[in-house]
């Protein structure tokens, strides 16, 4: 069963000049394990569509089936559950909190989901992103690098079915996003999560396998 699918998805919003389509038509299929990367110009619907995806808004037309479940069928609360135990997030402005540690920002999923084993599993988790030794600092202590791999563990720590990433090297020098980019691709081959990156990247857009190109709201490449 695909783990994502996105069935002649538009969005409208209101604006001062009156209705304006955001997104158009967007229809394609997810299998789990594979990575997505969602590309086009600024203003094109990326993170639009990557939060219809998520769940974290609806669309005005269409339907989207996120693991086997409609989203639309769910109610606020149904859609916050949902991703709370099946969906993880990597923001470009890493979204850690500044007045937790590394270890517990990771901790931090894992808690409310009931682990009772949240420390030492957030701690291997930090080991695996190559930042063990920084357990203990806070978010202010970090380079943009280093916070960014936080952001990955603490996104992998649940374990999720599927991964959303929003433009993950968009604040990072080439080099810092190269390391970024393998340790997204690592953990999902590892795992099996599978992703959907939202990217200007082109090299973490190659790496994917699949592209979607999106142009003033429809896709006018990739998969169909």
């Amino acid at each position: 069963m695909p783990i994502a699918q996105a069935q002649n998805i538009g969005k409208v919003v209101a604006s001062p000049e009156g209705p304006l389509t955001i997104l158009d038509d967007v229809s394609f299929t997810l299998e789990a394990g594979e990575a997505l990367a969602i590309t086009g110009a600024s203003g094109s619907g990326k993170s639009t569509l990557l939060g219809l995806l998520a769940g974290l808004d609806l669309p005005t037309t269409g339907r989207i089936i996120l693991d086997g479940t409609e989203l639309a069928a769910l109610d606020e609360d149904g859609r916050a559950r949902l991703r709370a135990g099946r969906v993880g997030f990597v923001f470009q402005s890493f979204q850690l909190l500044p007045s937790l540690t590394a270890l517990e920002n990771v901790m931090l999923p894992l808690e409310l989901a009931g682990s009772a084993a949240a420390a030492p599993a957030a701690q291997e988790l930090l080991a695996r992103v190559g930042l063990g030794a920084r357990a203990r600092h806070y978010p202010s202590q970090l380079s943009g690098g280093e916070q960014q791999r936080v952001a990955i563990a603490r996104a992998f720590a649940g374990n999720p079915r599927i991964l959303f990433a929003d433009e993950p090297t968009g604040n990072l020098d080439r080099a810092t996003g190269e390391r970024v980019i393998e340790l997204l691709f690592a953990l999902n081959a590892e795992r099996g999560t599978t992703l959907v990156l939202v990217t200007h990247d082109e090299n973490l857009a190659r790496r994917a396998t699949r592209r979607l190109h999106l142009d003033a709201g429809r896709v006018v490449a990739g998969p169909a």
